[in-house]
């Protein structure tokens, strides 16, 4: 083992890292804004509040999409500028990350490769899947669960995975999440009141409103500009217009479940039956989303508290504890079965 351990759950917004020498977990946004010269302007929080706010020679960035490196360089940059702030220091030591199961070899290889270019001295890098941390995460005694059924609401993936004694029998990833939800919101308003709002106006108001059929929410004035016009103007949105953008959304999630939970085993269905099926992810914290899911799938639906730090939760507990070391895996090994 190297001089410490450290657990990363690299999300499209957010970067969540557990150091297990400090016994502490943090999160920062996975936010750069660089300049037109490629100079870095800001990184993590403070990039992030200036996203859509910013003049024209400056751009911020998301290294992260669908849960998959898009942009090395920048992810490189902003990784040495956030590991090396006072408080926050990632230094030398063994590093274990979730990632979804379905991802390529380049895809799972670059986050390795990451960590040698930012220059974090890196003794060992072991790689668990996104599900089994999350499950791990909610205090599921995930080596004796006979059926689970977790749905990972992310900003821009939605992981479907079944787990049966510690492995994974199914897997699906569907590359929407919260960033969809928001444009679809967007363009719902544009075509029906043509009306444009803006990707944080939009997030705001699906906070706002959530899936919830409550009456005492019914409208919410926002900021945007007339298209007819072109001018700025304020306007009241309505909470049925956001729920039927949000509802259209939902609907591809609800078919993906459906689907998966036919393909089962019978065993491990009955199982799933009587546990229900669990929400973890940002998304997750939405009002309203557990009765939804209720309701359209008719079984029942857990959502732990914080769901949105399930992962890196789980990525601690098995840091901390040598029983799911056997659940880890290297690429370096010969047996690293995702090569198989």
């Amino acid at each position: 083992m190297g001089n410490n351990t450290y657990g990363l759950d690299f999300g499209t917004y957010d970067l969540k890292i557990y150091d297990q020498k400090k016994n502490s977990t943090w999160k920062v946004k996975n936010a750069i804004a660089v300049k037109e010269n490629q100079r870095v302007y800001a990184a993590g929080d403070a990039a992030y509040a200036m996203h859509e706010k910013t003049p024209d020679f400056i751009k911020v960035s998301f290294p992260m999409k669908s849960g998959v490196i898009a942009n090395f360089d920048l992810m490189q940059k902003l990784m040495q500028i956030l590991f090396s702030q006072e408080g926050h220091k990632v230094g030398a030591g063994s590093y274990l990350i979730a990632m979804s199961p379905d991802m390529t070899e380049v895809e799972k290889s670059a986050f390795v490769q990451l960590m040698g270019y930012s220059k974090m001295k890196v003794h060992s890098a072991n790689i668990v899947e996104r599900g089994i941390a999350a499950a791990i995460g909610m205090d599921v005694s995930i080596l004796d669960e006979k059926g689970l059924f977790l749905v990972d609401l992310g900003g821009e993936s939605c992981e479907f995975s079944v787990i049966s004694q510690g492995g994974v029998v199914l897997n699906r990833r569907l590359k929407t999440g919260g960033i969809q939800m928001d444009l679809a919101i967007i363009n719902k308003i544009r075509h029906q009141q043509d009306f444009l709002i803006g990707q944080a106006t939009a997030e705001h108001i699906r906070k706002h409103f959530g899936l919830s059929n409550s009456t005492q929410k019914e409208e919410i004035m926002v900021a945007g500009r007339d298209l007819c016009s072109g001018l700025p103007k304020m306007k009241q949105i309505s909470a049925d217009t956001v729920r039927d953008a949000l509802d259209d959304f939902f609907k591809n999630y609800i078919i993906a479940i459906e689907s998966m939970l036919r393909r089962i085993p019978p065993d491990v269905r009955r199982q799933v039956e009587r546990t229900g099926i669990f929400l973890c992810g940002g998304i997750a914290n939405m009002e309203g989303i557990g009765f939804y899911f209720e309701e359209k799938l008719k079984c029942k639906i857990v959502i732990p508290d914080q769901p949105e730090l399930c992962v890196v939760k789980g990525l601690k507990e098995m840091i901390d504890n040598p029983k799911y070391k056997k659940l880890t895996y290297s690429m370096a090994d010969e047996n690293y079965r995702w090569l198989r």
